[in-house]
């Protein structure tokens, strides 16, 4: 039984030795993997990325350069004009990263591997600040709503007209005459002098059922009628005093907005049934705002305000709402091993405030 169990013994001090020897081994060192020069692509919009500016190179720029010096990596740039452009030839493993602005999303997840978000972002809107032209202003008197508002109304006082023509056509002719067109006409007059308090006196019931129709007509009206009316009212005067901004994305419905084409923004504007005018270039969707082409530009909340702030865009308006909160992160293919490294510098940047330092300087401290 002995020397049966010798060789039981000795696999089975193989087999633990493999065990644990073999993660090891099977995850590479650095020197193994990093290139003597890696490849990196450079893409997105300001304040992350620069193009043609030596003084300023962008919160993504400065961050990797930060990363890459603690880490002593050599590498060279190369830029693409659209984040989708980077981000396929990364795809083909001809970059060994990409930096920029680049939202981290389960769709591109699946083909690509992302650093920890280095940045919180969000999207919101831009429009412009003009004043509403005539049309703009009697342009509510004429909205489907309105018209509803007023049908029902007009159906409301026909309806009590009619009862208190019913109730009082016999008893006195001589107010409600039994010509049913001018009986209920006489109804419905009195019906809303009632319902505005106005009382000229002219027209008053006298029987037991009409006075009952009237004073119920009364609560009634001031429960809900006076609401109603008020409410129109001052809906019509918001959109007659107010101007062309957008406050939130409800008001894009069926209109047409300008986004980065292939952003995260293009989703969601999907969502909410806008007209889609896909852009290459932030710059590009502006100057459609500008020339009335669109109604508003929805894209990253960071670019926008840096946009606004730098060119002092006084005719433009950024809304407050905030939308589809992102995260931006460095971009690796699926089989890099610099995720680990990139990571763990990302880190210790954060905990000593340097990526703090950077977003202070190209958004200002309020961000």
């Amino acid at each position: 039984m002995a020397k049966t169990c010798k060789p039981d013994l000795l696999a089975f001090l193989v087999y633990a030795i493999l065990s644990f020897t073999f993660p090891l081994q099977a995850q590479p060192t650095q020197t193994q993997t990093i290139k003597d020069t890696l490849i990196v692509g450079v893409a997105g919009s300001e304040p992350f990325v620069f193009e043609n500016n030596p003084d300023r190179k962008g919160i993504a720029h400065d961050i990797w350069e930060n990363l890459a010096s603690r880490e002593n990596w050599n590498y060279k740039y190369k830029t693409f004009n659209t984040v989708d452009e980077a981000l396929t030839s990364l795809k083909k493993d001809e970059l060994d990263l990409v930096v920029g602005p680049i939202s981290i999303t389960s769709k591109r997840l699946e083909k690509i591997k992302f650093s920890q978000p280095f940045y919180n972002s969000s999207l919101t809107i831009a429009s412009r600040n003009d004043n509403l032209d005539l049309w703009q202003k009697i342009k509510p008197f004429f909205s489907t709503k309105l018209l509803m508002a007023v049908l029902i109304f007009l159906i409301i006082l026909a309806f009590v007209g009619t009862l208190l023509w019913y109730a009082e056509r016999k008893e006195s002719p001589d107010q409600f005459p039994s010509d049913p067109l001018n009986g209920i006409g006489t109804g419905m007059w009195l019906a809303i002098v009632t319902m505005s308090t106005t009382g000229y006196g002219d027209k008053a019931p006298i029987t037991v059922a009409g006075r009952i129709i009237a004073g119920s007509w009364m609560v009634i009206s001031i429960i809900f009628a006076t609401s109603m009316v008020a409410g129109i009212a001052s809906t019509l005067t918001l959109k007659s005093l107010g101007t062309s901004t957008i406050t939130n994305i409800e008001q894009l419905k069926n209109k047409k907005v300008a986004t980065v084409g292939g952003s995260p923004s293009e989703v969601f504007l999907k969502e909410f049934n806008t007209k889609i005018v896909r852009v290459n270039h932030l710059e590009e969707a502006i100057s459609k705002l500008k020339k009335k082409e669109v109604e508003a530009v929805v894209y990253d909340r960071p670019q926008l305000l840096y946009y606004l702030n730098s060119h002092n865009e006084e005719d433009l308006h950024m809304a407050k709402a905030e939308y589809y909160k992102l995260n931006y992160g460095f971009a690796f293919p699926l089989n890099s091993t610099l995720t680990y490294e990139v990571n763990r510098s990302l880190l210790e940047l954060a905990v000593e405030q340097e990526i703090k330092d950077y977003l202070d300087m190209y958004l200002g401290k309020d961000e």
